[in-house]
């Protein structure tokens, strides 16, 4: 959940931008302090602390990425998301690169501004997460000797909280409001089931697989809700986030955790070797990969995206099972199709049931 009374602070010298921006999100319930100068925002930023920067790219005395720079030598952690012209976008992919969390396209529209606000939030929320467990799990260890089983009972309980709000996180990135993350658990643990599996297994997988695309929190807007096609270039970027998601969620002990890494890493492996990131084929990739890969195909082409229209049941299943030259069956593992192939009509009531 995102604290609506989250302060902001927004630097542009134009008033009327800074009046518009600043009613928008005074209007939505975020506290807002305004600043004409840069100099004027950095001098409050030594003294309070705010949740977000908005700042204007370009600003006499003061530039955009100047400010970015400065504000991260007070907190290096504090989003800041700039304001841009379309002449400016060289410049604010660049700010990217230096620790921009985003970049608004004036003229902008409220909904993308209130979109990316929210978005910013829940990272910097998601990071103070991350730093408490981590500050959590070095206490926990020096009370181990003692607590031997109540420790671990604790951290298991502390690991479901932590996918928890890792899930709610990657459901913050999916344009159907965290259904398909939901259900990408629901069907892996399914085919892991009737596969005859191991229980640990099961439990793992269904845990696991609703982080697969919690790397596309490195992708910025927009690439990741563009409307038409990508560019070769894009496309490239947004394959990043296997990448991203196995090291957002590497270092950990726990079982679900490591299950969580390798599927991030490996759900658009292909079973002929046609996937990425590391082309990798047959049983090379992990079982997870594997079963994530199909159940993950089969959710995207049921949902609805700002880029196409959702599938039917019968349609999708001719696409995995037949191919359509974009999708083949030699994509994924034999095995695991035969099992989805045989369940397939109760993908298809999981569906009906959360439309109902």
């Amino acid at each position: 959940m995102i604290d609506k009374g989250s302060r902001i602070m927004v630097v542009d010298d134009d008033p009327y931008v800074l009046d518009a921006v600043s009613g928008v999100l005074t209007a939505n319930g975020y506290s807002v302090l305004s600043y004409n100068h840069p100099e004027e925002s950095l001098a409050q930023l030594k003294v309070d602390s705010v949740d977000l920067v908005l700042t204007d790219i370009r600003m006499p005395k003061v530039s955009g990425l100047e400010l970015l720079e400065r504000i991260h030598r007070i907190d290096r952690h504090l989003p800041v998301i700039l304001m841009t012209a379309y002449a400016d976008l060289d410049v604010a992919v660049d700010a990217i690169s230096r620790g921009a969390f985003d970049f608004i396209i004036k003229p902008y529209h409220p909904e993308y501004l209130l979109h990316s606000v929210g978005k910013a939030l829940q990272h910097k929320n998601y990071l103070k997460l991350k730093e408490n467990y981590k500050l959590y799990l070095e206490d926990m260890v020096t009370k181990r000797t003692r607590e031997l089983e109540t420790s671990k009972m604790e951290a298991d309980s502390l690991t479901d909280e932590l996918i928890g709000k890792l899930t709610s996180v990657a459901e913050f990135r999916d344009t159907e409001a965290g259904v398909h993350v939901k259900r990408i658990g629901i069907f892996a643990g399914m085919i892991a089931g009737k596969m005859g599996l191991p229980a640990a297994f099961v439990n793992n997988i269904t845990k696991a697989s609703p982080l697969h695309d919690i790397g596309k929190l490195g992708i910025t807007d927009y690439i990741l809700f563009k409307l038409g096609p990508l560019t070769p270039e894009e496309l490239e970027v947004i394959k990043t986030h296997t990448t991203q998601g196995e090291r957002i969620l590497r270092g950990s002990s726990s079982a679900i955790m490591k299950f969580a890494q390798s599927i991030a890493l490996s759900h658009h492996e292909r079973w002929d070797g046609t996937g990425y990131p590391s082309g990798l084929k047959g049983v090379e990739i992990p079982l997870e990969g594997r079963i994530v890969n199909i159940v993950d195909q089969y959710d995207a082409l049921r949902s609805e995206r700002p880029y196409k229209s959702a599938f039917s049941h019968k349609e999708v299943l001719n696409i995995i099972s037949v191919g359509d030259g974009r999708t083949m069956p030699s994509h994924f593992d034999p095995e695991v199709l035969e099992v989805f192939m045989a369940a397939e009509s109760e993908f298809a009531e999981v569906i009906k049931s959360e439309s109902v």
